[in-house]
């Protein structure tokens, strides 16, 4: 009787990277094998729900520092981030007066409270 399973083979480094160059040739692209690590890396990283330690583990790094360096903020959540901020120190108590040297109406237009 022969055994109708599929049997599955690990897909090594040579084979991957030759899907890769075949894939590249068609699509006229150069991507690699790293261009997917660095991405899958990026993706779990930004993941609030992943702790940085098992992306750490994931990748092999010997230290969480190399793993941090995945933590690169987007520009657009930044932004959001410092706009989030300032809309909620607007709705706070009176704000303390500016130091010397700085002129309010530069402060409400620096800060957005100036009025259009």
């Amino acid at each position: 009787m022969v055994d109708a399973a599929p049997r599955f083979r690990a897909l090594s480094y040579d084979a991957a990277r030759a899907m890769f160059t075949r894939a590249n040739a068609v699509l006229g692209a150069n991507w690699s094998l790293h261009d997917l690590r660095h991405t899958a890396a990026y993706r779990m990283a930004r993941d609030p729900q992943m702790p940085l330690t098992d992306v750490q583990w994931v990748l092999g790094h010997a230290h969480l520092s190399t793993t941090q360096r995945y933590l690169n903020p987007v520009t657009e959540d930044v932004i959001a981030g410092v706009l989030a901020f300032h809309a909620r120190q607007r709705g706070q108590d009176p704000e303390a007066p500016p130091l010397a040297g700085y002129r309010p109406e530069s402060l409400q237009i620096l800060f957005g409270q100036a009025e259009s």
